[in-house]
């Protein structure tokens, strides 16, 4: 899987697809990204919708997560509605929102078999 970094000192105004590649967030991002996974590292700020099949925040985010696997850092700060396949969040994260963790699909605990 391809990789792709916005760094710290870039400001992106619109929305970012990247189908097959993961993409990490230093800088911010104001737009919806979608991506295979996405890294909002501390530093990283996103205002929009992020969708992916595996999220880990560790930066600001407001607006709305989907994704299959979301992971809270200790310093996400998290505004936003989340929909997601499991949910961990570590001591410190903090979040305000709906919250849906619905768990495996059951075509993917299934296959895991």
């Amino acid at each position: 899987m391809q990789s792709a970094i916005i760094s710290e000192d870039l400001t992106i105004e619109g929305d970012l697809l990247a189908r097959e590649s993961s993409l990490t967030i230093l800088g911010t991002v104001t737009g919806d990204v979608s991506a295979r996974a996405i890294d909002v590292q501390q530093s990283g700020e996103v205002t929009g919708t992020l969708s992916a099949e595996s999220i880990v925040i560790g930066g600001k985010v407001r607006g709305r997560v989907t994704c299959a696997d979301l992971t809270l850092a200790e310093t996400a700060r998290v505004e936003a509605d989340l929909a997601t396949g499991a949910l961990t969040s570590r001591k410190g994260a903090m979040l305000r929102g709906k919250v849906e963790v619905t768990g495996p699909k059951a075509g993917a605990t299934a296959a895991a078999r």
